[in-house]
């Protein structure tokens, strides 16, 4: 199901604690990087919600679930489905400090100070020639309840084409694109909530990150200005902990192109070094890592 239509359309006991503004888990202090646990959940007979209303639930994006549940009718899962809520998680591979962004698996990970703790939350990011930066670490200038959003040029000539012109500043309100609270990081971009029930885990942002609006709020409580933020766009993560068991963690990687959106394309896995250096060693299933590198389920893998 292309993303593009997507947009259009739009417990056991487990090792974190899960409230309705964010989902915590303990941070490991013996070196490990794999926290949380996976789920399922069974879909109620005459359901009539979308694959969204579960993900939100479950504190996921909608590419989080549709990666974990291939063939799932993301507009109305038939009941009786049995749904994997992909929780459990390998840490990327940075330093465990203020806001980590990794736009290819959708999510967004906070680490508060001296907490023992990391928060992840589920996002929505840039579109293609739109993107979320990459590569970049920067910090939390400033925060504002109630913003504002200027469209740019660019902006205003792209709506008129659609014949939705747009005003010189949408003012505050439920309205606003960029919902009730924002974070604003470097010139450009913003942390922010959303005045729509979709787009998380999805391309729908002219480039800034966008949370659900409790998780904003929590974030706009909680994180404070001059908090570091880094970016990364890193769609295969890998792990070995501290008991000699090898993980790999693989999603999807953003298309590159209109190409391969257009024709549902299969974006291409390069394993880089520093993941070699886990999928490599002696004891590795290489059967079972080419399988969850086909797979793409965004969920850890146990290689050995």
């Amino acid at each position: 199901m292309k993303l593009r239509t997507l947009f259009l359309a739009a417990f056991a006991v487990v090792s974190f604690c899960k409230t309705a503004s964010a989902v915590t888990y303990p941070l490991p202090t013996d070196g490990s990087r794999l926290v949380g646990q996976n789920q399922v959940v069974v879909v109620p007979e005459g359901n009539k919600e979308p694959l969204e209303y579960f993900a939100a639930q479950y504190q996921l994006g909608l590419s989080n679930l549709m990666e974990a549940n291939p063939g799932v009718d993301p507009y109305l899962p038939k009941g009786g489905t049995v749904l994997n809520i992909p929780q459990q998680l390998i840490l990327p591979d940075t330093p465990h400090e203020g806001i980590v962004i990794n736009s290819a698996e959708m999510r967004l990970y906070y680490y508060p100070k001296d907490s023992g703790t990391v928060i992840v939350l589920p996002i929505g990011i840039g579109q293609l020639g739109k993107d979320t930066p990459i590569n970049w670490v920067t910090k939390v200038e400033r925060k504002k309840a109630g913003p504002t959003w200027t469209p740019t040029a660019k902006m205003h000539a792209e709506y008129r084409a659609a014949g939705e012109p747009l005003p010189a500043v949408v003012p505050a309100g439920p309205d606003n694109p960029m919902g009730l609270y924002a974070l604003y990081i470097g010139r450009l971009y913003a942390i922010h909530g959303t005045n729509a029930n979709f787009g998380i885990g999805l391309r729908v942002s002219h480039g800034c990150v966008r949370l659900r609006n409790d998780d904003i709020k929590f974030l706009f409580d909680n994180v404070p200005v001059g908090t570091r933020v880094q970016f990364i766009d890193e769609p295969v993560k890998a792990s070995t902990e501290p008991d000699g068991s090898r993980y790999i963690e693989v999603h999807n990687p953003l298309s590159t192109s209109e190409a391969q959106i257009e024709n549902n394309e299969v974006v291409p896995i390069s394993l880089t070094q520093s993941l070699r250096q886990v999928t490599d060693e002696a004891g590795v299933d290489q059967n079972i890592l080419g399988q969850a590198i086909e797979s793409r389920s965004g969920m850890p893998v146990r290689l050995n």
